[in-house]
């Protein structure tokens, strides 16, 4: 790359947290207008090596970044997430100090669509305890139940949710209720049997409840002791959202109790997970199916991911404001 003068330029540093560095390696190593390198997720390491290697932008995960970082970059710097849910960054901060935030929508919909759904057909054929058992040597056939016909409710309509309705009824033949938010009118939507804004029409027949909203404010412990009274007893809870939208005490009291079948959860709200307390571990529970947090790790949802942050820097630097992923427009206002 050449300037003005026809001397080679200095490419820009991009620092990238390292588990997301690694993610996709190939990505990032072969970018040619930028230079990205490994760095640490801890925020004080983190603005530590954007100072020493003047960085101008930074490439983070779901980790959440409340002080130095927004110090320590250039304003027109960009904190690009290397993901959709933008919950652990600051945007209030970052406008303040000049700094463009950036998600990837769109890019990990059929990934977290494809595990959502493996979730569901887990839980409908204990497929997680038969294995185990198989493990131990033992041959303990348990009897499933096909998910042809039940009934799914996606609460959350935006991306991931539209996919998972898709995967579920073109391809399971599920009865999919769609589940708004209270100020949005419902509309029929593609693959959506019915779309409502009322929680208990959604909840109170389903079989699968999977959650699929964002981790605002309002939606903290969204799924607390009320709504779990909406389940039934042959319900599963599925989330491969935010852990911060479950209540985990009261998920933790009905699951022990019985009051709803049970739940495959890929998201927590402290990861790597943490019990909420020592008698509230899901670890505990037979009827619990846990990962984590993988929904979005596949190696295809990755490269996307990383190629659409390195996207977000690049139209940074062209002042291509309008055609970024910005999460705070009011910074180039």
């Amino acid at each position: 790359m050449l300037d003005s003068s026809g001397m080679a330029a200095a490419r820009r540093v991009v620092l990238v947290t390292g588990v997301e560095y690694r993610k996709a390696e190939g990505v990032f190593q072969s970018e040619a207008a930028l230079q990205c390198e490994p760095a640490p997720d801890d925020e004080t390491e983190l603005a530590g090596a954007v100072r020493a290697r003047g960085a101008s932008h930074a490439i983070v995960g779901s980790r959440r970044y409340g002080g130095s970082l927004y110090e320590a970059l250039p304003a027109g710097g960009v904190i690009a997430r290397f993901g959709v849910g933008y919950d652990g960054i600051d945007t209030g901060r970052a406008t303040a100090a000049g700094l463009l935030c950036t998600n990837t929508p769109g890019v990990l919909n059929q990934s977290v669509a494809e595990h959502t759904l493996l979730l569901v057909g887990a839980a409908a054929r204990t497929l997680v305890a038969m294995s185990a058992a198989m493990s131990r040597h033992a041959w303990d056939p348990v009897v499933g139940a096909e998910l042809e016909g039940k009934t799914l409710a996606v609460v959350g309509c935006g991306g991931i949710g539209r996919a998972v309705a898709r995967i579920a009824s073109a391809g399971y033949g599920m009865q999919v209720v769609g589940c708004c938010r209270p100020d949005a009118p419902p509309a029929p939507l593609p693959h959506f049997a019915t779309v409502t804004n009322d929680v208990a029409e959604a909840i109170r027949h389903a079989d699968f409840v999977s959650l699929h909203m964002s981790a605002s404010r309002d939606n903290v412990h969204w799924l607390n002791r009320d709504r779990l009274e909406l389940f039934g007893d042959r319900t599963w809870l599925i989330n491969t959202a935010r852990g911060s939208l479950v209540d985990e005490a009261a998920l933790f009291a009905a699951l022990a109790e019985r009051r709803l079948a049970g739940a495959a959860l890929d998201v927590f709200a402290r990861e790597p997970y943490l019990p909420a307390a020592p008698a509230v571990d899901f670890r505990s529970l037979p009827n619990v199916i846990m990962t984590p947090h993988v929904g979005s790790n596949t190696v295809e949802a990755n490269r996307r991911m990383a190629q659409r942050a390195l996207q977000n820097i690049v139209l940074a630097e062209r002042g291509a404001f309008d055609r970024m992923d910005l999460l705070n427009p009011d910074v180039v206002k």
